[in-house]
């Protein structure tokens, strides 16, 4: 795998060399803002479209209240299964960082010794966008178009090549689809214990949408129970 590198026609190289070739062009201080963002800035931010999307979730309520809060906390669990995945990985393939291998790239951050292939940040990004995707759609999609800027600046950045981030993508969304069914069956009993408990309910839903539904099932019950007509006009 590591010979992929090796040839400077390879195509994989080349587009390297053509995404980088932009932090060249570009002034310092965007350099700057591109190394905070793809180092640090694009992983809090899919952290907030997680918190996001709980909050959003936890105050809509509802019969899928539970459900969407399981397919949320997967997402992060299925982004430490995927970084644990790459570790043998990494491993085998023993790809060095593109910067050891060609002269000439502009590198935004020092002191990367480890292996380039796959990207973790590539990986942790989409799986996590993947698993708010099975949350929640609509966020999903904004969740992966992190993930694909993440991708992008990583390349950018002069520490991966292109390769090694469509092979982050695609371990994340691997992992966080295939394992989706397994983790639900698991953690979706979790988050409906959760909702019914009197002290930990409020990670599920709002508090008071809770007593609103249930005030407002009782009240059905009530007046849709056989002979609760009869019992008015008794009454």
């Amino acid at each position: 795998m590591a010979g992929l590198a090796d040839s400077g026609s390879n195509p994989d190289v080349d587009l390297l060399y053509d995404i980088n070739g932009l932090a060249k062009a570009a002034p310092p201080w965007f350099d700057r803002i591109m190394e905070f963002v793809g180092e640090y800035g694009l992983l809090f931010a899919m952290v907030l479209l997680v918190l996001w999307c709980w909050w959003t979730v936890r105050r809509r309520g509802g019969e899928d209240a539970a459900p969407s809060v399981a397919a949320l906390a997967w997402a992060p669990l299925a982004a430490g299964v995927a970084v644990l995945v790459n570790v043998p990985i990494r491993g085998f393939v023993e790809r060095p960082r593109p910067f050891n291998d060609h002269e000439g790239l502009e590198v935004l951050v020092d002191g990367k010794t480890d292996y380039s292939f796959v990207s973790d940040h590539a990986t942790i990004t989409m799986a996590l966008a993947v698993g708010l995707f099975v949350a929640n759609r609509k966020f999903g999609l904004v969740g992966l178009g992190i993930a694909l800027l993440e991708g992008f600046c990583r390349v950018y950045m002069g520490v991966h090549y292109p390769t090694d981030v469509v092979g982050g993508l695609a371990l994340g969304t691997a992992v966080a689809l295939l394992l989706s069914p397994l983790a639900m069956a698991l953690l979706t009993p979790v988050a409906r214990a959760v909702e019914r408990s009197p002290r930990a309910g409020w990670l599920i839903r709002a508090r008071g949408r809770h007593h609103t539904e249930e005030s407002r099932v009782a009240t059905g019950t009530r007046n849709g129970a056989p002979g609760a007509e009869e019992r008015d006009l008794a009454a």
